[in-house]
């Protein structure tokens, strides 16, 4: 797929993304539906900023997620659903202009992620956008959906009608 069309494929999933995030409910982001699940609010902020890794994907050859020195501390949650479509508005805005300034060249240069300095895989550029950005961005917001279910939050739609919005 050219960069032009990593492009649109993008904003379709952020899209989608930005409708769920919107429904997420202020008063419910401590909630967790099993112990060893992330919290709404958890799983929101990772939505909101998992386009920021488009960034780290097109301006190096590897990373390193869970480096052996210690990474980042956890990105604390984000307090509202305001701050969440802000934050994924942010994150997408700099992705895509990341995504507009490489050329195809750099799309197929290798990535390679790492996780306490073992390589987990190396792929092509175009490739990590694709599965370990914008699939990984489907398969969390997926996540989100099920929360919304489970506290009786209407889902809204992403690719088409809903059984909480089914005429629109």
């Amino acid at each position: 797929m050219s960069v032009q069309g990593q492009i649109a494929a993008f904003d379709h999933i952020v899209a989608g993304a930005k409708s769920l995030l919107e429904a997420v409910p202020d008063d419910r982001l401590d909630w967790r539906p099993h112990d060893k699940s992330w919290t709404l609010g958890e799983l929101a902020t990772h939505i909101s900023n998992l386009p920021n890794w488009t960034i780290a994907t097109l301006s190096v050859s590897e990373f390193d997620i869970s480096p052996a020195e210690g990474g980042a501390p956890p990105m604390a949650p984000l307090g509202s659903r305001d701050e969440l479509v802000q934050a994924l508005e942010t994150s997408a805005a700099a992705a895509r202009a990341a995504m507009k300034g490489a050329s195809e060249e750099d799309m197929d240069a290798p990535w390679t992620m790492l996780v306490a300095g073992d390589a987990r895989f190396t792929l092509p550029k175009r490739i990590v956008l694709r599965s370990f950005i914008m699939d990984h961005l489907i398969h969390h917001r997926a996540q989100l959906g099920v929360y919304l279910r489970m506290l009786d939050v209407p889902v809204p739609q992403m690719f088409g009608p809903t059984a909480d919005f089914p005429d629109m």
